[in-house]
């Protein structure tokens, strides 16, 4: 309603505008020219004093005015309703910027928390990488201030190994001259009196060489008598016999019946001694083809009474006890195993079966395990032995098997190298007495036989004649070891071979202390391609080396020179081999089965 009043409304701070303003009565000129004349006359401090109390009474006109004018219109109403509405408009307009401003101002607030959770946040983030860094450094120091001292603590004792090593070696220089000088005066001692005893005795043969030559002379003379006295005699004696044995007719057919039964008896004892050794072989002994046996004979007996002993009171074992191979191997072996057992124990049939693989790989230990724990006697041959006999090898491989035929436990028959007489005879130049071996051993091996049973090892396989193949009920392969076979034969061989001496206290055997595990896992992965013999050989090399030191004790490098010279030797081995027999050899650098003791 600031237009009744006749003043205009200012422009609120949040933009509201008043109503309009009726135009009024102008002020008369002269009371505002004299008024300005007088407020000129004023001071500024006089002049804000009186615009104080200064009023303007034509505001109150125009309002009056505009009041009565208002009333006489028939619109009053609707104006002043409309007027109200209008201020209404204008608070409640106010009222919301108020609150868009206190909202303006509550976001504000929560955007200042945040900006001052975020900073803090910030700031915790780094204190605390701060304090990482300075742990991390601070620990880095200790590190490094650790490491120096180890380092440091080192060369001490290095600085005093070596002095110990320098006082040692001049100790043993010293005692190694002063044994050379008494040495070399004991020699001149020796010399002088072997040269004072070679004067004397030539003097006294000087002296004594007149009579020395007489009683030689003597004693010739007297010989010559003794053997012409002896000549004579048995010539008359001799020439009588003969006179009067030829004299009389029955002297001489006494002497001939004699003789003629003296050859009779002579043809007869060396039959009846061959047919009794071969008897004592087939029965008692063994027949020369077979090298290494089980089977108790009385012979052996008497050789080597304590290994025959021995071999009474060792009780059957698990057969692969302590072997290490490839599980799906070993699950097949023990399959083999335990057939076997039961076909002894029930009286069967004995299988046939070919082991083939890399030489060193356990074939022929495994074969001694099988036949133990099957409770079967074993007997091993070398094929190689069959050449060299030419035409007697076809009697030699009957005895074998009538030999094997006599087992009451059972044999196992173990042919080593067993392609070296069982080659192909359709591509393969074989001469007629190895043909005539082949046919003889193929004889004999027609049928399975429940009295032996025939395991055949090779490292060419693809060489057996195919009536050989033809004979074979089960074929298993041994390959080399991997990483994990390896590693767990580097550690058995070196607690059999440097731990197990060195706890038994023996003489010159020392192992120094470093990560036994650490350098077997090392040395396992050294070993790549090699077999298990070539690894047992690299147990004992380490022993060789122990017994090789001064001081008689076994470090941590002389055990890797050793396995890195090991492993230097295969790789020339398997450079030395030409084509073919890589050829021959493919199974060589594949697999992970192995078996050890």
């Amino acid at each position: 309603m600031s237009w009744l009043f006749g003043y205009k409304s200012q422009v609120s701070p949040q933009g509201g505008d008043g109503g309009p303003e009726p135009p009024g009565p102008p002020p008369s000129s002269a009371g505002s020219a004299g008024q300005m004349a007088g407020d000129a006359n004023l001071t500024k401090a006089e002049r804000k004093a009186m615009e104080a109390y200064r009023f303007d009474s034509s505001a109150l006109e125009r309002a009056a005015e505009a009041a009565r004018t208002l009333e006489r219109s028939k619109h009053a109403r609707e104006a002043l309703e409309l007027s109200k509405m209008q201020e209404n408009t204008r608070q409640q307009e106010y009222l919301a910027k108020v609150k868009e401003y206190e909202a303006h101002i509550e976001a504000s607030k929560v955007e200042h928390k945040r900006v001052d959770h975020e900073e803090r946040r910030k700031t915790l983030a780094e204190e605390t990488k701060q304090q990482q860094q300075r742990a991390q450094y601070q620990d880095q120091l200790a590190r490094k201030r650790y490491e120096e001292q180890l380092a440091q603590q080192q060369r001490v004792q290095e600085e005093n190994l070596r002095k110990q090593e320098e006082s040692v070696a001049k100790q043993e220089a010293m005692r190694r001259k002063t044994i050379e000088h008494e040495m070399e005066l004991r020699e001149k001692n020796k010399m002088k009196l072997l040269e004072a005893e070679l004067r004397a005795k030539a003097k006294v043969d000087r002296e004594n060489r007149d009579l020395t030559l007489e009683q030689i002379r003597l004693k010739a003379e007297e010989n010559r008598i003794t053997v012409m006295e002896g000549i004579k005699t048995a010539g008359s004696v001799l020439g009588q016999g003969a006179t009067a044995l030829l004299t009389d007719w029955n002297k001489v057919v006494t002497t001939v019946g004699g003789l003629s039964l003296l050859a009779l008896g002579v043809y007869t004892a060396k039959g009846a001694t061959g047919v009794t050794a071969r008897y004592v072989e087939a029965r008692i002994g063994k027949p020369s083809l077979v090298n290494e046996t089980s089977r108790f004979s009385l012979l052996e007996a008497l050789k080597h009474p304590i290994e025959t002993v021995k071999r009474l009171k060792h009780k059957p074992t698990e057969a692969l006890q302590g072997v290490v191979l490839q599980p799906k191997l070993e699950e097949r072996l023990r399959d083999i195993a335990i057939a076997t057992k039961n076909t002894k124990n029930n009286k069967g049939l004995y299988r046939n079966i070919l082991m083939h693989g890399p030489p060193g790989t356990g074939k022929t230990m495994f074969a001694k395990r099988l036949a133990t724990h099957s409770g079967m006697d074993y007997a091993i041959m070398t094929g190689g032995d069959v050449g060299p006999m030419g035409r007697d090898a076809v009697t030699a491989i009957h005895k074998v098997f009538d030999w094997a035929n006599t087992s009451r436990r059972g044999l196992l028959l173990f042919i080593d190298e067993a392609d070296a007489f069982l080659r192909k005879r359709s591509s393969e130049q074989i001469s007629e007495d190895m043909r005539s071996a082949l046919n003889a051993f193929l004889y004999r091996t027609g049928e399975q036989n429940p009295r032996f049973m025939l395991v055949l090892a090779s490292n060419t396989p693809e060489q057996f004649d195919y009536a050989i193949n033809d004979r074979l009920d089960e074929m298993v392969e041994f390959t080399l070891p991997g990483l994990e076979e390896r590693e767990r034969l580097v550690r058995l061989y070196f607690d059999k071979f440097v731990l197990q001496p060195a706890a038994e206290g023996k003489k010159r055997f020392k192992v120094e202390q470093w990560d036994y595990s650490a350098v077997c896992s090392k040395m396992a992965k050294m070993c790549e391609g090699m077999s298990g013999r070539e690894i047992s050989k690299l147990g004992v090399s380490w022993q060789a080396a122990c017994y090789a030191s001064e001081e008689g004790v076994l470090t941590e490098q002389m055990v890797l020179d050793r396995c890195e010279a090991a492993a230097r030797q295969h790789r020339q081995k398997m450079a030395w081999l030409s084509e073919q027999e890589k050829l021959d050899h493919k199974s060589i650098t594949g697999g992970k089965g192995f078996l050890t003791q």
